[in-house]
C-alpha cells in the first residue's frame, strides 16, 4: 500500500520560497494598509457628524466589505478542509496566500481610497 505524500513543511524549491516570500510580503501590506485605514475612519468619524451620509455609506461600506471578505476565506479554509479529507494536500503558504486575498485585496482599495479624499 503506498503511503499519502504529504507537502514537505519547509519550502523546498525555488518558486515555493517565492511564494513564502510573497505570503509574509501580503501580511505586511496588510497589516500596514490596515493600520492606514483604521486612522483614515477614526479621522473621518472625528470629522463629520455622526449622521451625515458619508460616515453612514463608510460604515455600511465597512461591515459588508467585511463580512463578504471572511465568506471569500471561509470558503477557501473549506476547499482546503475539502482537499485534505479526499487526499489532497496544499501547502500551508499556497493556503495562507489565498486565506489572505480577500483581506489584502479590500484593505489595500480602502487606503487608496480613503486617501484620496
Amino acid at each position: 500500500m503506498k503511503s499519502p505524500i504529504h507537502p514537505p513543511i519547509l519550502p523546498q524549491t525555488p518558486a515555493a520560497m517565492m511564494d513564502v516570500w510573497q505570503l509574509g510580503v501580503m501580511a505586511f501590506e496588510l497589516w500596514s494598509t490596515s493600520l492606514s485605514t483604521i486612522a483614515l475612519r477614526n479621522n473621518l468619524w472625528q470629522t463629520q457628524a455622526p449622521n451625515s451620509d458619508r460616515v453612514v455609506k463608510e460604515n455600511q461600506r465597512m461591515v459588508s466589505e467585511k463580512l463578504e471578505a471572511s465568506l471569500e476565506t471561509g470558503f477557501e479554509m473549506q476547499k482546503a478542509m475539502l482537499g485534505m479529507a479526499f487526499g489532497q494536500s496544499t501547502p500551508w503558504w499556497v493556503t495562507g496566500r489565498r486565506t489572505l486575498m480577500p483581506y489584502h485585496r479590500r484593505s489595500s482599495a480602502n487606503s487608496r481610497r480613503l486617501s484620496r479624499s
